[in-house]
């Protein structure tokens, strides 16, 4: 198998697996029980946090442990939301992933002006209209992604949060699909909250991490138990807890070898250049000069994006028409839509997201699958 849809999940570090094991049979105490074996789940689950809050720079008091990034994203929202519950707006841009977007429309149901800040064709946010909604002076919150799930397209969050901080707004920021590609400085940015996911930087999934900056005005959201100092109600997950643990250190000590990151850019741009060289009418979608660096989102002219990933998945190459949370729908994705490319190439898009596991054979693979794929289906579909 080529596994290309490294955005959407990825592949488990051995050492993630292996330090997770005894939390799931053996070291199954409570944290939250008092005595020794409750303890040791605690001093696991406090390790995992200095761990977490080492990758970006926070403090581990910081730190509040979640299911995953979308409970990070919504309690974020609903928390900075019900801190000023006289201010009725919500800035936010219009190529959120749906655990952003999706809260804000139930928002919007309840009254809240939810201002979505457009994108250019490459992609990138619109900081002149930024500024003006935030001038307003009824913004509650801003949700601002960090980098675009599906074409890797980085936003300049420091310039975002001083915008934000000059109006006196708080930001949230959906890390997920940065966390673990680039280095996040939590206590440099001027943001709230920050949310990340374990699973998309090798560690388990239904676990994550909202940061949330000591002394911001914020509402717990999940209610219940006195669990992370009375900020997120129920028993503690304590093997994903570890396993995040691991994979935050396993990915800080990443950042140290600046090598693997350009490997995996090199050969992403392998692709990309094999891809377009080789199949006529294809086009990148995004802004090539400011992406994380594994991911491609390619568009191939006429095509339907669901022909070509059913073929791929045939020859057992895995790849995405974006969001994995958004896929079963025909219709391209809001984030194509967004940057208004013409509907003959939304609907043909594809993203290949890389890891540090995928190697040059497979991609080398995937350059002799793919043309004769796009020939097929270009030859027995009508082209619009």
């Amino acid at each position: 198998m080529i596994y290309l849809d490294n955005n959407a999940t990825t592949r488990p570090y051995p050492q993630v697996l292996e330090q997770m094991q005894p939390f799931l049979a053996d070291a199954y105490g409570n944290p939250s029980s008092v005595h020794r074996f409750g303890q040791e789940a605690r001093q696991a689950v406090e390790q995992a946090r200095y761990r977490v809050a080492n990758l970006l720079h926070c403090q581990p008091g910081e730190v509040i442990f979640t299911s995953g990034g979308t409970e990070a994203d919504n309690a974020a929202i609903a928390g900075l939301a019900a801190a000023q519950p006289n201010k009725k707006a919500i800035i936010t841009s219009s190529v959120e992933h749906s655990a952003v977007r999706e809260p804000l429309a139930r928002m919007a149901d309840c009254g809240f002006n939810i201002i979505e800040i457009p994108v250019d064709q490459k992609g990138e946010l619109d900081y002149a209209t930024l500024q003006n909604a935030l001038a307003r002076g009824d913004v509650a919150l801003a949700a601002i992604m960090a980098a675009n799930n599906e074409t890797g397209v980085v936003f300049d969050i420091s310039a975002v949060g001083n915008l934000c901080r000059n109006a006196g707004v708080p930001l949230h920021v959906d890390a997920v699909q940065m966390a673990g590609k680039l280095p996040i400085d939590f206590a440099a940015l001027p943001v709230q909250t920050l949310a990340i996911s374990a699973h998309k930087f090798h560690g388990p999934k239904g676990v994550g991490a909202l940061v949330v900056r000591r002394g911001s005005r914020w509402q717990s959201f999940i209610r219940g138990g006195p669990q992370e100092r009375d900020r997120r109600g129920g028993t503690e997950n304590v093997p994903g807890i570890v396993g995040m643990g691991a994979a935050a250190e396993l990915a800080q000590h990443k950042f140290q070898t600046p090598a693997i990151f350009t490997r995996i850019a090199t050969l992403r741009n392998t692709l990309e250049t094999g891809i377009i060289n080789s199949i006529a009418e294809t086009t990148i979608n995004g802004n090539t000069a400011s992406r994380i660096g594994n991911t491609t989102n390619i568009g191939f002219a006429g095509l339907e994006a669901e022909a070509i990933l059913l073929l791929l998945s045939q020859h057992d190459v895995c790849a995405s028409a974006g969001a994995a949370c958004s896929s079963g729908s025909l219709e391209p994705s809001h984030v194509l839509r967004a940057m208004k490319l013409p509907d003959r190439v939304a609907h043909g898009s594809l993203r290949f997201s890389l890891s540090e596991f995928t190697t040059e054979t497979e991609i080398a693979e995937t350059l002799e699958i793919l043309p004769a794929i796009i020939e097929q289906l270009r030859k027995v579909l009508p082209t619009a």
